[in-house]
C-alpha cells in the first residue's frame, strides 16, 4: 500500500531526526508532545496561514504560531482558550513547539479570539483537512465509507425558523397551497432530497439550515432526548479516518445531508461501499450512491417498508440456522467505524465541550479536533498496523 509506505518513511524521519534534534534543544519529550509534533509536521498548517490576510497587523509567523496553538488545544483536549494560554505560559516545550521563544511573546487572549474568528471566516482547519485527505487518500481505493451524525450541544439560544429552514418534514417549502380549484391539478412541493438531485455541491450546502435550534433523538432505551445546538455529519473511511464533515441545525434529518456528504467525499477519495443506518433509507439516496459507482448498504427502515424488513429477517434466520453470515451483514458491521470516530472526537479532541458560539466558530472548533484526529489515525496506519 503506497500510503503506508509513504507514512512509514515520514515516521522514520521524524523518529530518527526531528525528535532527537528537539530533545537536544528542549529536553526529553513526553508521549503527548511527540504526538503534537507529529501532527503539526503532518498537517503543516503554517503553509495555509502564510498567505492569509493580515491578522490586525500581526506578522505571518505569529498567525502560524496561533494556528499551531489551536491544533495543540485539540490534541491536549483543552476546553477553553484560557486553558491553552495558561499551558503556554507554564510549559516551555509546548510554547516552543507552537512557535514562541519567550513567554512574553505570547499574544493576549483577545488576539487569540480575533485569530479564531479569522480562521472561522476562512475555514482554515477545514481547508487543511481537505488537503490532508487529498494528499494521503486520493490515490488509493477505500473499501468502506461509514456515514452518520451526532448531536452538538451549544451554549447559545435556539433561533426560530420555518419547517423548510429547519429541515423538518423532508425539507418541504412552507408556502401554503390551498385546495385546488375545479379542473386544476394540485401542486406538490419537492422535498429537499428531491431538490438536491439537480443541485451542485455548493448549492446543496447553501440550501442546508445552519441556525442553532432544537434537535430530538431516541436514546438506546427508546426514550426521546432533546438538545439545543447543531448536528455534525461525517463520512469516515476504514481505519477511522474522517473524510468529509458538514455541520447543520440540530433539527436537520440525517437523510438531507446524505447527498452533499456523498458528493463531497467523491471529490476527495474513491470508495466502493457506502454504509448507512435506517435513517438514510430512501430511494433517492440509494440511486445517488449507485450513480457515483458505489454499492449502498443501508439498513431498512421498517416504517418505510415493513414487508421487506420481514423478508430480510426471515432470510437472516435461515442464514443463522445454516451458520452462515451474509456478506452484506459483514460489511454493514463496518458502519461502527464512524461511531468510534465520534467517540474519539468527543473524548480526546475537544468535541464534547464547546464554548464558542455561532455556526462558523462551532464548525471551526470541531474541525480543529477532526484535523488532529485525522493526523493521528493516519499515523496509526504505521504505528498500529493491522495484524
Amino acid at each position: 500500500m503506497a500510503l503506508v509506505e509513504t507514512l512509514s518513511q515520514y515516521w522514520l524521519r521524524i523518529q530518527g531526526s526531528l525528535f532527537p534534534w528537539l530533545e537536544e534543544q528542549l529536553g526529553e519529550l513526553t508521549e503527548k508532545e511527540q504526538e503534537l509534533i507529529t501532527t503539526l509536521e503532518l498537517i503543516r498548517i503554517e503553509r495555509f496561514t502564510a498567505f492569509s490576510r493580515s491578522l490586525y497587523g500581526r506578522p505571518p509567523k505569529e498567525r502560524a504560531a496561533i494556528a499551531r496553538a489551536f491544533v495543540a488545544k485539540a490534541v491536549y483536549n483543552m476546553p477553553t482558550t484560557r486553558d491553552l494560554l495558561d499551558r503556554l505560559a507554564c510549559e516551555k516545550k509546548l510554547r516552543r513547539i507552537c512557535g514562541w521563544e519567550q513567554k512574553g511573546g505570547i499574544p493576549s487572549e483577545s488576539t487569540f479570539s480575533r485569530a479564531f474568528a479569522e480562521f472561522s471566516e476562512s475555514q482554515l482547519p477545514a481547508c487543511v483537512h481537505q488537503a490532508l485527505i487529498s494528499k494521503n487518500l486520493s490515490e488509493d481505493i477505500v473499501g468502506h465509507i461509514s456515514r452518520d451524525s451526532t448531536e452538538v450541544e451549544a451554549r447559545e439560544k435556539p433561533q426560530k425558523e420555518t419547517k423548510a429552514e429547519a429541515g423538518c418534514d423532508g425539507g418541504k417549502a412552507t408556502r401554503k397551497v390551498g385546495r385546488p380549484k375545479k379542473g386544476e391539478e394540485s401542486v406538490k412541493e419537492p422535498t429537499r432530497l428531491e431538490r438536491q438531485r439537480i443541485m451542485t455541491l455548493e448549492e446543496m450546502l447553501e440550501d442546508l439550515p445552519h441556525q442553532c435550534d432544537v434537535g430530538t433523538k431516541k436514546n438506546s432505551k427508546g426514550y426521546k432526548e432533546t438538545w439545543i445546538g447543531y448536528k455534525f455529519h461525517l463520512d469516515a473511511a476504514d481505519r477511522q479516518i474522517p473524510v468529509s464533515c458538514i455541520l447543520t441545525s440540530a433539527s436537520t434529518h440525517d437523510s438531507q445531508v446524505a447527498l452533499p456528504l456523498a458528493a463531497m467525499t467523491s471529490q476527495r477519495i474513491t470508495n466502493l461501499y457506502d454504509l448507512m443506518d435506517a435513517a438514510y433509507d430512501a430511494p433517492i439516496i440509494r440511486e445517488y450512491s449507485k450513480s457515483l459507482g458505489h454499492v449502498p448498504i443501508i439498513d431498512i427502515n421498517p416504517r418505510r417498508n415493513t414487508k421487506l424488513k420481514e423478508e430480510l429477517r426471515a432470510e437472516d434466520r435461515r442464514f443463522e440456522l445454516l451458520h452462515f453470515e451474509r456478506p452484506e451483514d459483514r460489511r454493514y458491521n463496518e458502519r461502527t467505524t464512524v461511531e468510534r470516530v465520534y467517540a474519539r472526537l468527543k473524548d480526546e479532541f475537544g468535541g464534547r465541550m464547546i464554548r464558542v458560539r455561532g455556526y462558523a466558530k462551532v464548525m471551526t472548533h470541531l474541525m480543529f479536533g477532526i484535523l488532529a484526529l485525522t493526523a493521528d489515525q493516519l499515523m496509526r496506519l504505521v504505528t498500529q498496523p493491522l495484524t
